[in-house]
């Protein structure tokens, strides 16, 4: 079954369960939800769906000025400059469009996961 048809994606194929919305704390807990239940917030796997959704929430921040770091911006965000340098991707297009160019043997939204699996481990080692 590949993601987008009801099953959870991403490198371990489980994350926190993701709680009631009015619970969620930050985008993390957002990509929780999406990673448990793909079909709830996208449709198909599509990683692009999930960009629009995850740049929705960030403008949300901004309109109602919630003091949340916002690590998917795709000027300045950490992620997109994390892929950056540890790939060498250009992220001109955007980190949807980076992973879906660079790795395109592997369902986009199960290789989004999994880098931010690995993105999530290298900012926990580095204290940031």
């Amino acid at each position: 079954m590949s993601a987008g048809e009801g099953d959870v994606v991403g490198a371990s194929g489980v994350g926190p369960k993701a709680g009631a919305i009015e619970a969620w704390r930050d985008v993390y807990d957002l990509l929780d939800a999406v990673r448990q239940r793909p079909n709830a917030g996208v449709r198909n796997g599509s990683l692009q769906e999930l960009a629009l959704m995850m740049f929705g929430y960030h403008l949300a921040l901004q309109v109602h000025d919630v003091d949340e770091a916002f690590e998917f911006d795709r000027g300045s965000g950490g992620f997109p400059s994390w892929l950056s340098r540890t790939r060498g991707w250009s992220m001109a297009t955007g980190w949807d469009a980076a992973v879906m160019e660079n790795l395109p043997g592997e369902p986009p939204l199960d290789a989004f996961f999994r880098l931010v699996d690995e993105y999530r481990e290298f900012a926990r080692q580095s204290g940031s």
